[in-house]
């Protein structure tokens, strides 16, 4: 059984449709708030080996629609104090959040550099940027240069070795997906 083989072979279907940069932008802008998988990865190498003369074209509507979901990610997280924190404060963890808030006001820009280039799951630094009340230009901009370094770096390596990055993924795909999910899980751990 291969799951991430099937959903690899979804992305293709959509990268080879007419609404393709639709798609492109739709599923940037919500891994950066809710999806669970960067699925705008695959679409985007996919989308770029279909047409190389494009790949840094579909990297800066992917690094633009990302950011504009990161951004509202951020405004869920400035609401959501008001709702979540009760909540955690009823629940024992207003040290961790206190914690929390004093490492991110420290480190905040480094967080959202590493959290927008690297596999963890951004869209918890976008709400927690909000939550955290990090200023906002910053933010954006922090996070269109991880973004788009991420996003750049897949259509600069697709447009690179071509054929030979898709039978690589058609080969490991499923490995991938899985060290994704286990690198998720540590860091969650971790974390609390």
């Amino acid at each position: 059984m291969r799951p991430f083989h099937s959903i690899y072979n979804k992305v293709l279907v959509w990268s080879s449709s007419r609404f393709a940069i639709l798609w492109l932008s739709i599923i940037s802008f919500l891994e950066s708030i809710i999806l669970p998988l960067p699925l705008q990865d695959l679409l985007l190498a996919s989308m770029s080996l279909r047409n190389r003369s494009k790949a840094f074209y579909f990297a800066a509507i992917c690094t633009f629609a990302s950011v504009l979901g990161a951004i509202l990610g951020y405004f869920i997280g400035v609401q959501a104090e008001n709702y979540i924190l009760p909540i955690l404060v009823n629940l024992g963890y207003e040290s961790k959040f206190n914690t929390a808030q004093i490492y991110f006001q420290t480190y905040g820009i480094y967080i959202i550099l590493i959290a927008g280039f690297s596999p963890i799951p951004y869209k918890v630094f976008t709400i927690a940027a909000g939550m955290m009340s990090m200023a906002l230009f910053p933010f954006i901009v922090f996070s269109l240069i991880a973004r788009g370094a991420r996003y750049f770096l897949i259509s600069f390596l697709v447009r690179k070795f071509g054929k030979m990055a898709d039978a690589w993924l058609n080969k490991y795909i499923d490995w991938l997906g899985y060290f994704l999910i286990i690198a998720i899980a540590l860091f969650l751990w971790y974390e609390y």
